[in-house]
């Protein structure tokens, strides 16, 4: 799935996996041992809610985006931690959660507000 996320700094194009079931959304990106700076995995909730996530058998660092029903960032966890079992807060109900390499928010300029298109 294509998504964009559209912000001061331009549009920043990503190529998604979509972690649809509840399996694929346990798993996440586990075990993984690299992700392109272009690649992410959304994970979609409806309706919106609160979420929490945790890097647990994560072995990569990850930010962690997260997007309300107005398909906005709320909030950004960045370099998320591998491997670590506290819980990261999307502070707010969310409609999906975004994990994009670790330090490609910042990298790429992303601030709360910015739009997300997919």
């Amino acid at each position: 799935m294509a998504l964009t996320i559209r912000s001061a700094s331009g549009d920043h194009h990503f190529t998604v996996e979509v972690a649809q079931s509840a399996k694929e959304q346990e798993e996440g990106l586990m075990f993984r041992r690299s992700l392109a700076p272009d690649r992410a995995m959304i994970f979609p909730f409806d309706p919106a809610q609160p979420v929490s996530f945790w890097m647990k058998d994560t072995y990569i660092p990850l930010d962690l985006v997260f997007i309300g029903a107005d398909r906005r960032i709320g909030r950004i966890a960045e370099n998320c931690a591998p491997l670590s079992l506290d819980l990261i807060y999307s502070g707010e109900p969310v409609v999906a959660v975004l994990e994009i390499a670790g330090g490609r928010a910042a990298e790429l300029g992303l601030k709360p507000g910015d739009q997300v298109d997919y």
